[in-house]
């Protein structure tokens, strides 16, 4: 049974290091942040159906959500707040910019 966990774990873990080096992931949720700003600029229900969706799902289908897309997660939640609306923005473009800086490629990084 170790055997086959480690063997999981090693593979998974080996293909989100891929996926983060090559830039696929930033890719991805660069796309996800992309739509967000699309869905608050252009309609704001959207966001709103997006969330009502999310928590009808399931609570583990949820909890994957969350660990998946957790950045974005984290910026549905806050844009769904009672907040004011500077302190979204605020907390809302801070994620994406983190989540992206975090996922940005080396080779885009400089030389290290």
């Amino acid at each position: 049974m170790d055997a086959i966990i480690e063997t999981l774990a090693t593979g998974l873990g080996s293909t989100i290091g891929w996926l983060a080096e090559s830039g696929v992931l930033f890719v991805m949720f660069g796309a996800m942040w992309v739509g967000f700003a699309i869905a608050v600029i252009g309609s704001q229900p959207s966001i709103d159906e997006v969330w009502q969706t999310i928590r009808s799902w399931p609570l583990i289908v949820q909890l994957l959500a969350w660990i998946l897309v957790l950045p974005v997660m984290a910026g549905l939640w806050v844009w769904e707040t009672t907040w004011p609306l500077l302190v979204r923005l605020v907390v809302v473009l801070g994620l994406a910019g983190w989540n992206l800086m975090i996922l940005l490629p080396r080779a885009l990084q400089g030389a290290r």
